[in-house]
């Protein structure tokens, strides 16, 4: 089960939990500094001032909640968390922390906001001054604005917007498609290679990543530049070409004394 679902169910206890002083198993636990201020017509609850969500699943701390309902108290929709919002599902491999955290329960989505944003999936850690957002139900991510970065085992890439497609296997979440672009250049490291461009694609059906405009791929003391490249995750090979206008330009670098 997923942790957005965990916090659907774990929420259902929360008019028995308002004032637990602690917490048992299979129960949650919220505590306020200033109680919960309810408003039935706008279909929307408020949680106050060093908030502390917590279960046997996941933890939550924020300045203050909103909480949004339908019917009931309990029948909740999303929720959304302000100021020095943090999120720790660690069993489920999800930990993030933000300004501010959206959490779309019937999507399944969630959005962390702010300098400094983390939102770690597994093996996939993703920052931002931006914002990142991660729909469990579609498998899609976006990380957007500046210092945006995504990193798992075996990429670690920068630039303005990385967005993509992730798939469940052997319930580790795995990279299906992935597209990076950045006014300047982004930049992708492997473990053997540097790559920059201005977008760049990744597909895991031909395991290339594709690289566009101002390319460069540096390996060692070798640099290669040109207008189009593309490496082979698989093969470890790559590739870079021109245009008409232009030539495809090797440097190596002489270490001698």
């Amino acid at each position: 089960m997923n942790i957005i679902k965990l916090i659907l169910l774990s929420f259902f206890l929360i008019l028995y939990s308002i004032t637990v002083s602690s917490r048992g198993i299979g129960e949650t636990e919220i505590t306020t500094d200033d109680g919960i201020e309810v408003f039935q017509n706008e279909k929307y609850y408020l949680l106050k001032k060093n908030v502390i969500i917590s279960s046997d699943d996941f933890k939550i701390t924020a300045d203050s909640v909103k909480a949004k309902f339908e019917i009931d108290l309990y029948d909740i929709t999303s929720l959304e968390t302000k100021g020095d919002s943090t999120l720790d599902a660690i069993q489920y491999g999800i930990t993030g922390k933000g300004d501010e955290m959206l959490i779309n329960i019937k999507s399944e989505e969630i959005t962390v906001i702010g300098k400094n944003s983390l939102l770690n999936l597994q093996e996939t850690k993703m920052s931002s001054d931006g914002s990142i957002k991660v729909n469990n139900l579609l498998g899609t991510f976006e990380v957007n604005g500046a210092n945006s970065n995504l990193k798992n085992d075996d990429l670690d890439i920068y630039g303005e917007y990385i967005s993509g497609v992730f798939f469940e296997s052997d319930g580790k979440k795995q990279l299906k498609n992935l597209e990076v672009r950045d006014n300047n250049l982004l930049k992708i490291y492997t473990e053997n290679l540097e790559m920059s461009s201005k977008k760049a694609i990744y597909d895991d059906q031909t395991n290339i990543i594709e690289l566009f405009t101002n390319v460069k791929i540096v390996k060692g003391q070798e640099i290669i530049s040109g207008d189009y490249g593309y490496f082979d995750t698989v093969k470890n090979s790559y590739k870079v070409k021109s245009d008409q206008t232009s030539k495809v330009k090797v440097t190596i670098k002489n270490t001698d004394e």
